[in-house]
Formats: structure tokens, sequence, C-alpha cells
């Protein structure tokens, strides 16, 4: 803030207390009001930068979760031991009935 000029207006002023009167300082601080953005020149040229750096930290927010998941497993069978198990043989089909003029 130092580097900002201000306009500093003073004033004495007596004020009544309890048990006596003070005399106090007012100081009212005036800011330099002039615009500090940047100019729409200046923005647009670093548009660019600021895309790319929030496009890789999205891309990352979705990678790294992932690859953290895929290395915490790589070493886990459980998923191959689970489709690897032998499925139960079906039953046998039911023996054919013989026709009544057959028994």
């Amino acid at each position: 803030f130092a580097s900002l000029p201000s306009t500093t207006v003073a004033e004495k002023v007596t004020k009544q207390g309890i048990y006596k009167d003070y005399d106090v300082d007012i100081e009212q601080v005036y800011d330099n009001a002039d615009s500090t953005f940047k100019s729409k020149v200046e923005t647009k040229s670093k548009k660019g930068k600021y895309t790319a750096l929030l496009g890789i930290l999205v891309m990352g927010s979705f990678v790294i979760p992932m690859a953290q998941y895929f290395w915490y497993v790589k070493d886990d069978d459980s998923s191959d031991q689970f489709f690897a198990q032998k499925k139960n043989p079906p039953p046998p089909p039911p023996p054919e009935k013989k026709p009544f003029w057959k028994k």
C-alpha cells in the first residue's frame, strides 16, 4: 500500500468525555481511484497461457487418481481369481420319455 499515492485530510476535534475533554486527531485517507486493470490487449495475449494451465489441471485431476488406483491394484489378483473360477457343469439332460406303446 505504500506505493499507492493517497491524500490525507487531518482535523483536530475536541471530544467531551465523562471525566475530562479529549483532543482527537481525525484522519481521512482517500485512496487513488485510478483503474489498475490490465488492458484488453494484454489480457487477450495471455489468455492462451492460462487456458493451457487450466486444461493441464483438469486433465491431471482425472489422470492422477486413475494412475494411483492402478498402482494400488497392480499386484492384486483377486479379480483374476474371481473370473477364473470354474463354472459348475450344466446338469445332465433329463432322460427321454418313452411313448406309452413302447413300455
